[in-house]
């Protein structure tokens, strides 16, 4: 083996220490007895790992179970603030919510995943599970789609060759085909709809986000109940008022660049 190939092959106690943080990310918290049964690894090894997280205050641990530790959250919003765009469309976030009444989220796209920046509501939000922070395949949601409609076409296939496209709901797009023929109209108007393909009665708009160099980083999308937001509200209206926003900081990201 070369030496380019040792140095490229990834670090194993990193992986399993990765592993243990998914398991608690996903369980809400967990105790040394079930993440070793999970794992299929002894106890011993995970304690170890466990114990070096613990240490670094990466996890806490409370009545024999071990959780997520709060220096994430650290992490997370330094990772949000480096992001150019994220303070530029938090003001016009807010100002969506108050002049449609709904949910509007910021997010960006981080890897071959979207992910839940920043949320604003109006008076009368629908209330659903998705959470700052939150991953979420591309394809399932109208701001991943958006997204997707402006990357250059081999980074396309990539992700659908690496994540393929998993079903949400019964209304998720789950053909290739179908898929990149939506992308073809999306990149045509500008915006994409999601009709319940995240979550079933919801209806969302999204438009993506685009850096100096037209590079999508990021959307904002409009979302709310199938009853109230279908016809004109959602073909029309949201679309013009989303669209606008995007213009504003697109301005605004140029003059910066260009400054």
């Amino acid at each position: 083996m070369s030496g380019n190939e040792r140095s490229n092959r990834p670090v194993t106690t990193t992986e399993t220490s990765f592993r243990i943080l998914e398991l608690l990310k996903a369980n809400g918290g967990s105790s040394l007895a079930a993440l070793a049964e999970e794992l299929d690894m002894a106890r011993s090894t995970v304690h170890r790992h466990l114990l070096t997280l613990e240490t670094n205050d990466l996890v806490g641990r409370e009545n024999g179970e071990y959780y997520l530790g709060l220096r994430f959250l650290d992490f997370g919003m330094r990772a949000r603030d480096r992001l150019d765009f994220y303070h530029v469309a938090r003001p016009l976030v807010d100002r969506l919510a108050a002049e449609t009444d709904e949910k509007v989220w910021l997010v960006a796209k981080d890897g071959r995943f979207s992910v839940h920046l920043y949320k604003a509501y109006g008076d009368n939000p629908l209330e659903t599970s998705a959470r700052v922070g939150q991953r979420r395949h591309l394809h399932q949601l109208a701001a991943g789609k958006a997204i997707l409609s402006r990357l250059p076409d081999e980074e396309v296939r990539d992700i659908l060759d690496c994540c393929g496209l998993p079903e949400q709901t019964e209304h998720t797009i789950t053909d290739r085909d179908e898929l990149l023929g939506e992308l073809d109209g999306i990149g045509e108007r500008g915006y994409a709809f999601n009709r319940g393909e995240s979550i079933t009665g919801l209806n969302a708009v999204g438009a993506p986000i685009r850096d100096a160099d037209g590079y999508p980083v990021g959307a904002i999308s409009i979302s709310g109940p199938a009853n109230r937001v279908k016809g004109g509200l959602l073909r029309e209206e949201l679309p013009d008022k989303l669209l606008a926003a995007i213009d504003e900081i697109h301005i605004h990201l140029r003059y910066a660049s260009d400054g």
